[in-house]
């Protein structure tokens, strides 16, 4: 993973990992230069995309390479505020969703926001034509007409 510019984890924990096809963004606070940033829900919601965004760009990803996030918010009243915020950061990227209400968040945060980034390590390999292996049919031969007048014929006389 490349060098990080975004805050380093508040915990014992890895901020972003590859698993095979999957990058996983550890949850984002919305912090800057150490300090959770003004603007209660909505700034700290546009700063945690930043970082999330960062952490994508560590691991090769871009937002449009998130296929869900896990949203937590500390009063689900401001999810309304959060949502535009939200919509604001990702873009026309629209990932599957969830936005959990908490009672607390980790640096007394009111957002965090992880997420899941399929981006394939190598690109699909084309499939190949297999050559279609045609199977010889066995043909029974008839047995000649001859032999069977003969056993015909053999069997009215008796």
């Amino acid at each position: 993973m490349a060098k990080n510019s975004a805050p380093k984890p508040l915990g014992p924990y890895t901020p972003v990992v590859r698993a095979g096809d999957w990058v996983i963004v550890s949850g984002q606070l919305g912090i800057k230069d150490g300090s959770l940033v003004p603007g209660g829900v909505a700034g700290q919601t546009a700063q945690a995309v930043v970082n999330l965004k960062e952490r994508l760009r560590e691991a090769g990803c871009t937002i449009n390479d998130v296929s869900k996030t896990l949203c937590f918010l500390t009063d689900m009243d401001t999810f309304a505020t959060f949502n535009e915020a939200y919509v604001a950061g990702f873009g026309g990227s629209r990932p599957a969703r969830s936005t959990i209400g908490v009672a607390a968040l980790p640096f007394g945060g009111a957002v965090e926001i992880e997420a899941w980034a399929f981006k394939p390590l190598a690109a699909p390999k084309k499939a190949t034509a297999k050559k279609s292996t045609v199977k010889k049919a066995t043909v029974k031969k008839a047995a000649p007409k001859k032999a069977a007048k003969k056993s015909a014929a053999g069997r009215r006389r008796k």
